[in-house]
Order: C-alpha cells, then structure tokens, then sequence
C-alpha cells in the first residue's frame, strides 16, 4: 500500500498492485484496474517513487524473511518422524 493525499490533503492509501495509470490533466489522476479513477494532490513522479519504496520494502522483507532463522518452527513432517 501507498499513500498519496485527496485534493483536500486527507491520506489515502492505494493497493499499489491495482494501479494502471497514472497521469498528470493538470490534476493527478490514478486509473485503477478496474477502471475507478482516484484524483489526487501529489504528483505522479512523488507516486511512483512511493511505487518504488514499497516494492523495495517487500523485496528487503522476503531477503530477511529468507536469512531469519527458523528456531522454534517446526515442518510437520518433522513431527510426524519423532
């Protein structure tokens, strides 16, 4: 999720998977993937930096994720042998 600002500056948070577009009619305009169009106050450059950030958060949290250890999780396979 993002968060980007309603003309009259309240946050909204938008699935950042669900946005097709994105354009600049002086107003900001985001077009949903299902065809809903949300006008907003920040530009789209600021939108996709903000696209940017939360895709690099979630690659960084899978990498940590990934290096975690697994102390205390157990596969029920393992389980099932003792």
């Amino acid at each position: 999720m993002i968060r980007v600002h309603r003309l009259r500056g309240e946050p909204l948070f938008v699935n950042a998977d669900f946005i097709e577009a994105i354009e600049s009619t002086p107003d900001t305009v985001i077009t949903l993937l299902d065809g809903r169009r949300l006008v907003v106050a920040d530009p789209p450059e600021d939108i996709v930096a903000a696209i940017r950030r939360f895709r690099a958060s979630v690659l960084q949290a899978v990498e940590q994720l990934r290096d975690a250890p697994l102390s205390g999780l157990a596969l029920v396979a393992d389980e099932e042998e003792e």
